[in-house]
This record gives C-alpha cells, structure tokens and sequence, in this order.
C-alpha cells in the first residue's frame, strides 16, 4: 500500500497522532471511509507523520516565500512521486495547512520530537524541503530564511545546516569541503571519517527502515550521489588514495 493510500484510510489518526499534523489527518480523513491507524503501527504511523509533515512545511514555506510557482507545484509531485490520481488529496493536505492559522514552529517541533532519536530523517525532511525551494531556479531569501528556523528547530546548530545547504546546491555550485562539512585545512584521515560517516548514515536502505516512506527514496539516492561527487573532487585534488 503506498503512503497515499495510508494517509487517507488513517480516519482516526488525527485522535491517536495528536498535535498539528494529528488535526491535519483528522480533518483530511474525515472526508474519507478507511481504516483506523492502530496504536502498534510504527514504522507506518511515523511514515504518514512524516509524509504530512513535509506536506504542511511545503505549503508553509510557500506563505514565506509569497507565491506557489507552477515550477514548485511540479517540483512537490516529483519529490513525492505522486500519482496524478491522488494529487486532490496532496492539494487538501495542502491548502488545510497554508490556509490555518498556526505557523510553521508547531509542525517542525512535533517532528523534531518524533525523530529526535533519528536526525537523518529530520536531516532528508529538510533536503526535500529544500528540493521544493529550488524548483524555480532560484532559492528566495525567505526561504532560507524559513529552512534555517526549521533547521534550527530539528536541532542542526549553523554548521550543520550550512552543510546541509551545500549539499542542495550540488556539487557543481558548492565548495565540496563544505557538501563533507570538513574544512580545507582538514587531514586526508578526517575527510575520509566525515565522508564515512554521512555515507552511513544517509544510506537509502536505513533511512527506509527508520520510516523513510519509499516515496522519497529517490531523493535520498540523489543525495548520496552529491556526497560521492563531492568527496570524488577532493580525492582528485589531494590524490588521496
């Protein structure tokens, strides 16, 4: 069953989610006849918070930045792989969120509770995020803006997120010691942890089976592949070996 088709048969998971993205299911499933979201579902209740997590940032991140491009529109079906059949269903989970009053700070602090224990998740929410952003060619200052208090909020300090944004820009815009997030000066040993590391952690297969929907598995390969690339440069350049 893909994530759409759980979103829409969670009928009670706003009750049993809580919170924002909780009253976003509840108000979404109430248009709908499916099957209740049990306390024991894991890895699918985190699947479908995550899936309208990202959802209602995007439509929040579009407020920020003043309009909804069609360039981003097509960017939000392509990030989530959504089937033309089940776009209306996006689109209701996107206009409850724009048109809401809350801000975006409730939603990102929900997820940053959920996934505190799995910050790559948290790390490849903002990716996508960012992925939207860029679809017009052009990152708008509120949306950076918007992206570092979210990235504020999951718990990335500067570095963190200044990492995370060369890795958006690609390897062909962005310093690759910056995509490691190692400097210049860094020893031929310590690039090669760092590259390790984020290798590790960002791999497609653990984020999936920390409850990365398969939905979103394309842009974690993407990712990877801008890590590869990157450390590819400097490998190159040191003649490392």
């Amino acid at each position: 069953m893909s994530i759409w088709s759980s979103i829409i048969g969670a009928t009670a998971g706003g009750a049993i989610l809580g919170g924002p993205i909780g009253a976003i299911i509840g108000a979404v499933a109430g248009h709908y006849i499916g099957r209740k979201i049990s306390d024991g579902a894991g890895v699918a209740t985190d699947q479908i918070t995550f899936t309208i997590g990202v959802i209602a940032l995007s439509a929040k991140m579009a407020k920020a930045d003043g309009h909804v491009s069609r360039e981003e529109i097509n960017a939000f079906r392509q990030a989530f792989q959504v089937p033309e059949g089940e776009m209306k269903n996006v689109a209701r989970v996107f206009n409850l969120a724009k048109q809401e009053a809350t801000g975006f700070e409730p939603y990102a602090r929900q997820l940053a509770k959920l996934f505190q224990d799995r910050p790559a998740m948290l790390e490849e929410l903002l990716c996508i995020l960012f992925h939207i952003a860029r679809a017009d060619n052009i990152i708008h200052p509120a949306e950076i803006i918007f992206l570092e208090k979210v990235s504020g909020i999951f718990g990335f300090d500067a570095a963190e997120f200044a990492r995370i944004r060369a890795e958006n820009l690609g390897p062909d815009k962005a310093d690759p010691y910056s995509i490691l997030g190692v400097l210049r000066t860094a020893t031929d040993k310590e690039i090669k942890t760092a590259y390790r590391k984020l290798i590790k952690e960002h791999h497609p297969d653990l984020l999936a089976s920390q409850g990365l929907p398969q939905e979103f598995i394309a842009g974690a390969t993407e990712k990877l592949a801008v890590i590869n690339v990157a450390y590819d440069h400097i490998e190159k350049e040191r003649g490392m070996k």
